[in-house]
C-alpha cells in the first residue's frame, strides 16, 4: 500500500483535488487496484472547514507526516495560501523534494511552492503569471501556459484544471497504464463516449 497525503485547511477548494483523490481511492481501472490509500494531513488534528463548508477531520498532523511514509503530497488551493498560515506545508513540500518525493500543488498552493522558492529552477504554472509575481519569486521565466505542468517531482496546475491536475498525478505515480489514463481524461474531462469503452474493455480483460 502506497500512501499519498493530501494537506486540508480551512477554505480549501473542493473541487481542485477531489478527481484526484477519489479516483486515487477508488482503484477502478488502476494498474494495480488496492496500492493506493489517502490520508489527509492537517496544521493539527483540529477538524478544518472547506470551501464548500465540508467538515474534515485530518488523519495527521503535518508534524507526523515522513516523506519516506509517502508517495506525494498534494497541496489544494485556499484563500489562506496569500498569507502565512500554510507557510509549515510549504516547509514540508521543501522537505518532500529533498527525499525526492514528489509534490502537487494547484491553484493558490503555487503561489505558496514559489514563495518557499520551489518553482525558481522548474517549469510550472498556475492561474496567472502575475499572481505568483506576488510571491517575490524568481523562477517568472519558467512559467508555462498550460492547465498542468510536471518538472522534477513537482505538479502546477491553475484551479480551473482539476482533470488536468489529476491526470498529471496519475501519470506520475503510475496508477494507469497509459492508454487507460488517456481514455480516464477523455470522459471525464470531454465527456467522450467512446473513452468509456476503453474503461470497460480494460476492466473485463482485467476481471
Amino acid at each position: 500500500m502506497k500512501t499519498v497525503h493530501m494537506a486540508v485547511y480551512d477554505t480549501l477548494a473542493d473541487w481542485e483535488v477531489g478527481a484526484a483523490t477519489a479516483h486515487l481511492a477508488n482503484g477502478n481501472f488502476h494498474r494495480e487496484p488496492g496500492t493506493f490509500e489517502v490520508k489527509t494531513v492537517g496544521l493539527s488534528a483540529t477538524p478544518i472547514t472547506t470551501m464548500g463548508r465540508l467538515r474534515v477531520t485530518p488523519d495527521l498532523a503535518l508534524a507526523e507526516v515522513d516523506p519516506a511514509d509517502s508517495a506525494m503530497l498534494i497541496l489544494p488551493g485556499a484563500d489562506l495560501w496569500d498569507g502565512e498560515t500554510l507557510t509549515p506545508f510549504a516547509h514540508k513540500a521543501a522537505q518532500f523534494l529533498a527525499a525526492g518525493v514528489p509534490v502537487a500543488g494547484i491553484c493558490g498552493a503555487t503561489f505558496g511552492l514559489a514563495k518557499a522558492g520551489l518553482l525558481d529552477d522548474r517549469k510550472h504554472t498556475s492561474n496567472a503569471a502575475e499572481y505568483l509575481g506576488y510571491s517575490g519569486y524568481s523562477g517568472a521565466q519558467n512559467y508555462v501556459e498550460a492547465p498542468a505542468v510536471t518538472d522534477r517531482d513537482v505538479i502546477t496546475a491553475d484551479g480551473m484544471s482539476p482533470f488536468e491536475f489529476a491526470r498529471e498525478i496519475f501519470a506520475r505515480l503510475g496508477v494507469y497504464e497509459p492508454h487507460v489514463l488517456d481514455a480516464w481524461y477523455a470522459l471525464y474531462a470531454h465527456r467522450d463516449p467512446a473513452a468509456y469503452a476503453v474503461l470497460a474493455e480494460y476492466e473485463a480483460a482485467n476481471a
